[in-house]
């Protein structure tokens, strides 16, 4: 999912669970020739309606509207301007869903509906699969509705056409979370059958659910031990750090569990791989990769595997279209796409100076640690900084008021984004010398 704070998650993972029936119902009806095209379609659009009104209530209505005009302006543009304007209106509308947000949190200084947040998250969500629809219609890799609202047809034809579009962004197995699933991943699931076995699909969720089964254990532990020790307020000098360690723990984990369960519904669904089988280019990957997150000694390697289908989309979206500086722009894109709260300002543009540190460090670690127990041992703190470093973004990211930002700031944990600070100041220069 992405960087909503924390406290709705447990909301969310319960409207999840109940979708699960439905999402394994459609997987079997998908089975049966008898089971029309427009049928599918249908199911996972009224799903999506009744599940928005479900968890958001009376703020599903700003989900459905963009949704609508989204889909209204991919049928009636040319693929030349589509990406454009959904663009536009998409990232505006969910900028001022977002600034009311900022208006009840820091001038009124009331705490929102917890269905508002679940609101601005499938917003957010939603805003990824338009983008990447429209992108995909631009270069070709969709087909766009032939003659627009514009032309002779009749509306009935005009429905039929819209409607794998309307159903793929609102599709109840992806409102509220999961990764990125293409339109042409959704196309071919919805058009045509289950193409794995039952007992593929059995031991796929059954593994998923030992593993969330598994990280809640944990969760509970980890919850544990941090309200036992001293809190990031109250902590002093040394002590900090083990509480900044011990808090962004439970956030992982939390983040973790909630990423395989997303992806357990879609699944069910039937929208996620085959056991073994291996994603392609523009196909589904999962947003939990647990081991490389926890073992890499590269925050430019956890960046990429951090919440990894929004980090493709971020790339696709942002990255690749940026002539300069394309590391500073996605993150400062992401930062907005998130709601460019304080913290996320501060913590997105530090991680971006992160990741350019991260490519001048270990690029010139590679020619001066040559030995291996030397190289053993650049490894281990480089690991303990790069995670050290991204406790204290996911932190920043994570809180709401400028006073614990301050508190942040302000304490030990800052020694830690300093050193690569100091070293891309270094290395950057000692480079610019050599070219």
């Amino acid at each position: 999912m992405a960087w909503p704070q924390l406290f709705f998650l447990h909301p969310v993972s319960l409207y999840q669970g109940a979708a699960f029936p439905f999402a394994l119902l459609f997987n079997y009806l998908c089975n049966m020739d008898s089971f029309p095209i427009p049928a599918r379609h249908f199911f996972l659009l009224a799903g999506g309606g009744v599940l928005a009104w479900a968890a958001m209530g009376p703020f599903a209505v700003l989900v459905f509207i963009p949704a609508l005009c989204a889909g209204a302006l991919i049928c009636s543009l040319g693929p030349r301007d589509v990406h454009r304007c959904t663009f536009s209106f998409q990232m505006s509308w969910q900028t001022l869903c977002h600034l009311g947000l900022h208006y009840t949190e820091y001038y009124l200084q009331e705490p929102p509906s917890e269905r508002f947040y679940i609101t601005l998250s499938s917003l957010m969500l939603l805003t990824q699969r338009v983008t990447s629809l429209s992108l995909d219609i631009r270069e070709g890799k969709v087909k766009a509705a032939s003659g627009g609202l514009g032309s002779r047809s009749s509306w009935s034809e005009h429905l039929c056409e819209a409607l794998p579009y309307f159903s793929y962004l609102l599709f109840f197995p992806a409102l509220l979370g999961g990764p990125l699933c293409s339109f042409q991943r959704f196309q071919t699931r919805v058009q045509g059958s289950s193409s794995r076995c039952p007992r593929h699909s059995f031991r796929a969720l059954a593994w998923r659910g030992l593993q969330i089964l598994g990280l809640e254990c944990l969760t509970v532990a980890v919850r544990g031990v941090v309200s036992a020790g001293a809190g990031l307020d109250d902590c002093r000098q040394l002590q900090c750090v083990y509480a900044m360690w011990a808090t962004v723990g439970f956030f992982k984990l939390t983040y973790y569990s909630h990423w395989l369960l997303d992806d357990s519904l879609l699944c069910a669904a039937g929208f996620a791989p085959a056991f073994g089988e291996s994603p392609g280019e523009e196909g589904y990957i999962p947003d939990a990769d647990i081991w490389t997150l926890e073992t890499t000694h590269r925050i430019s390697l956890f960046t990429r595997k951090w919440n990894q289908s929004t980090a493709r989309w971020l790339r696709r979206l942002i990255f690749q279209r940026s002539r300069a500086w394309p590391v500073l722009q996605t993150f400062a894109f992401s930062a907005w796409w998130h709601g460019l709260h304080p913290g996320q300002v501060f913590g997105f543009l530090c991680w971006a100076v992160m990741v350019e540190a991260d490519y001048l460090i270990h690029a010139f670690a590679r020619g001066v640690v040559r030995s291996w127990p030397a190289r053993l041992l650049y490894r281990t703190l480089a690991w303990v900084h790069t995670q050290l470093i991204i406790a204290y973004v996911m932190l920043a990211v994570e809180v709401r008021s400028l006073s614990s930002l301050w508190s942040l700031c302000y304490s030990y944990n800052s020694v830690f984004p300093m050193v690569y600070c100091v070293l891309l100041f270094l290395l950057a220069k000692r480079k610019h010398k050599f070219d």
